[in-house]
């Protein structure tokens, strides 16, 4: 295992854009891996190599740590959950508190895959972009969560993984401004511009915050965390 380099879980979205420049400032080698699952965003994983390009173009000294990429089909979670990221229902909140967007298992099965492939390709940090600050009640985005699970991989596979989160205590206007402190406006008009986050897959709808339908809650969460972030700077 090499400690210089990291696989960052890169779903083409803002949070796991802002993680992989994280992971670019920091990692000599950097490799992204992404899961289709067969979500009703699917939309989203189109733009993953747009926004891959786009980094490698702004910034060079990027360019040269930017590694493979990986698509791992992970089909069967959309066979077995009740969830509106996998079957066409409307967005609501269940009995049991938890919005049916919560997929059970999900970043389980994501980190354990990403984990497997990483131990393959000899990379020690896997980076992803788990938040309990502005989580939609998803219980494993708990940093609790990330902690035992990395545990649990590390027992299992007997290595010395480590889980990285660096917007675990981030809300949404805190990780723009990360990723203006990491690119400056180049990375926050690639964010607007390439990357995809919102949950009814909808690329043709343009607002300040970059494209989505604006009333599911990814799009509510991400528009309210980018007019917070410029209101700071008014």
């Amino acid at each position: 295992m090499k400690d210089g380099s990291a696989l960052v879980l890169f779903s083409g979205g803002q949070d796991s854009t802002t993680c992989l420049a994280w992971a670019l400032e920091r990692f000599e080698r950097v490799e992204t891996v992404g899961f289709n699952y067969r979500q009703r965003n699917v939309i989203e994983l189109s733009a993953r190599p747009r926004v891959r390009k786009a980094l490698t173009q702004r910034f060079v000294n990027w360019a040269g740590r930017l590694g493979q990429d990986h698509i791992l089909d992970l089909g069967a979670l959309a066979e077995i959950s009740e969830s509106a990221l996998t079957r066409p229902m409307a967005i609501a909140i269940c009995a049991d508190g938890l919005p049916n967007t919560f997929v059970p298992g999900r970043n389980l099965l994501f980190l354990t895959f990403a984990a497997a492939l990483a131990y393959r390709r000899g990379i020690a940090r896997l980076v992803a972009g788990m938040c309990e600050t502005d989580f939609s009640g998803y219980p494993d985005c708990r940093d609790e969560t990330i902690k035992a699970l990395q545990g649990a991989i590390n027992l299992g596979m007997a290595t010395r993984f480590v889980i990285e989160t660096p917007l675990m205590r981030l809300d949404k206007a805190a990780t723009w401004r990360l990723a203006q402190d990491l690119g400056g406006e180049a990375l926050i008009e690639i964010v607007r511009e390439e990357t995809h986050t919102c949950y009814e897959g909808d690329r043709t709808h343009r607002h300040d915050w970059g494209w989505g339908c604006g009333v599911c809650p990814a799009c509510k969460l991400r528009a309210a965390g980018y007019a917070a972030f410029r209101a700071e700077k008014a």
